[in-house]
């Protein structure tokens, strides 16, 4: 009876995994959907849009972008972690989703680790810090200058509480002493619009939804929050160079759910790469402050888990709590 049941298992795990190696080699068969747990028109946005092309026709079945907006970025995710594990659902997960969001929910509706397999690192991106023209100020200094006569009159907007503009900005309100009131939003989308319309006067967020309204002279970039000015705005000063050491930046990658079978998590590393040098989608993505990375699953995982301790000490001293 025992090497009976013993036969079975070994012969139906045997089936399994005959079974996955011909789905993975037959993968893809339909179209994939790419979900992008924030509303459209953000830098999250941007990045899934600006590869996805490219990979409809490498992996030669089309690549979906699907906004699923709301919860600062956890109904997306939250989408694809209880997705089927078969390569047909993805995410373009975000720093707030992955590094932030464990610190600030007591129980969050997915583990970045364990609900999920990933699948590459794929772009880093210093934010920007801008602001209404009407604003009496157009530089970094006399807007520090401004606000401190000013105290508490000054708000700034982000994508949500706890979103890394809003993190930026409440450390900036430490290092700088100065008193900006936080306006948060779903979505950096919305927050932008208002901005340019004058509703709010001054937003931290990520280069590629901005930028195009600072070339436009609709908002004043005033500085950057990497250590280091970027390629797409070298002459926007850093806030490092007014306060040394001050770093705030953006990072992405794509995931897929727990369990998803290996080969068809190297077919999409290696696409994804692909996509990433395709000339014309990298020109795009440096135009507007991304900066390409790669690197294997195993690495990405990684990086989510090292950045979950590091933004645990922020997110303590912020003492940011979720809406």
């Amino acid at each position: 009876m025992k090497i009976t049941m013993t036969r079975n298992l070994i012969l139906g795990a045997a089936l399994l995994a005959a079974t996955t190696v011909a789905a993975a080699q037959n993968y893809p068969q339909r179209p994939v959907r790419f979900v992008v747990p924030y509303a459209p028109g953000g830098s999250t946005d941007t990045l899934a849009r600006s590869m996805g092309n490219k990979m409809s026709e490498l992996l030669g079945q089309q690549v979906v972008v699907d906004n699923r907006p709301g919860a600062n970025g956890d109904i997306g995710m939250t989408i694809v972690a209880r997705a089927p594990a078969d390569g047909y659902s993805i995410v373009l997960g975000y720093i707030a989703n992955l590094g932030i969001g464990p610190s600030l929910y007591e129980k969050m509706p997915y583990d970045p680790i364990k609900d999920f397999a990933s699948i590459t690192q794929v772009a880093g991106a210093s934010n920007i810090f801008v602001i209404h023209p009407s604003l009496p100020a157009k530089t970094f200094k006399e807007f520090i200058a401004y606000t401190k006569a000013n105290p508490k009159k000054v708000s700034f907007a982000s994508a949500g509480v706890a979103s890394v503009g809003h993190l930026t900005g409440e450390l900036l309100n430490e290092m700088a002493g100065i008193d900006m009131q936080h306006i948060p939003y779903k979505g950096s989308g919305q927050a932008i619009t208002d901005l340019v319309g004058g509703h709010i006067k001054a937003m931290i967020s990520g280069m590629a939804s901005t930028l195009p309204h600072v070339r436009s002279g609709k908002l004043v970039g005033i500085v950057t929050t990497g250590l280091k000015r970027t390629p797409a705005t070298p002459d926007i000063p850093t806030i490092a160079e007014t306060y040394p050491g001050f770093e705030s930046s953006s990072w992405f990658g794509v995931l897929a759910p727990a369990g998803t079978p290996k080969p068809i998590i190297a077919r999409l590393n290696a696409d994804i790469h692909k996509s990433l040098q395709d000339p014309a989608v990298a020109k795009r993505l440096a135009g507007v402050g991304f900066e390409i990375t790669y690197g294997t699953p195993e690495e990405f995982t990684n990086y989510i888990k090292s950045e979950i301790k590091k933004w645990a000490k922020v997110v303590k001293a912020s003492g940011a709590k979720p809406d």
